[in-house]
């Protein structure tokens, strides 16, 4: 565990790094159109194993937000692994994901509180897909009755020139 190796998959997550700016989509309802707000996001590694990417932006109602995000691979369970931590909310997120085949597409799973019940705690899937090395999209789904994976949020990123 000391000292190891990177392998691909902590290869891949570089891609994460750099400085980028973006346009957050949020749902806030059903049926109701999205609400866009900009921001900004920097990633750098940690050695060659983690990433870390910091973020701040525009809430929907016109607030501050600040963000981290960590990434690594974790090469014994042969899944991805991570965190996120927002200003706007208490909640630690813990994440577990894999590569698609292509290494386009990083699915992260994570379990937390239902944004529509109190008290209530629901699957949710991250799905962070590179367009291109300075094009990437985050789009995040619940599941809601049934198993349905709805859509709650999707995010365009564009590297900084």
């Amino acid at each position: 565990m000391m000292n190891p190796n990177p392998e691909k998959q902590h290869q891949w997550l570089q891609k994460f790094v750099g400085d980028w700016t973006y346009e957050h989509e949020l749902c806030m309802e059903p049926g109701k159109p999205a609400i866009k707000c900009p921001g900004t996001e920097s990633g750098r590694g940690i050695g060659a194993l983690w990433i870390i990417v910091e973020g701040k932006g525009q809430m929907p109602d016109g607030g501050k937000m600040s963000m981290m995000l960590t990434l690594g691979y974790d090469p014994a369970k042969k899944r991805f692994v991570g965190s996120w931590v927002g200003s706007m909310m208490t909640y630690h997120w813990v994440y577990d994901g894999e590569l698609d085949a292509a290494e386009r597409i990083l699915t992260l799973n994570a379990s937390g509180p239902s944004c529509t019940e109190e008290g209530k705690v629901v699957r949710y899937r991250d799905v962070h897909e590179f367009i291109s090395n300075d094009h990437r999209t985050l789009s995040s789904f619940a599941e809601g009755e049934g198993g349905k994976w709805d859509q709650i949020m999707k995010i365009d990123y564009s590297r900084k020139k």
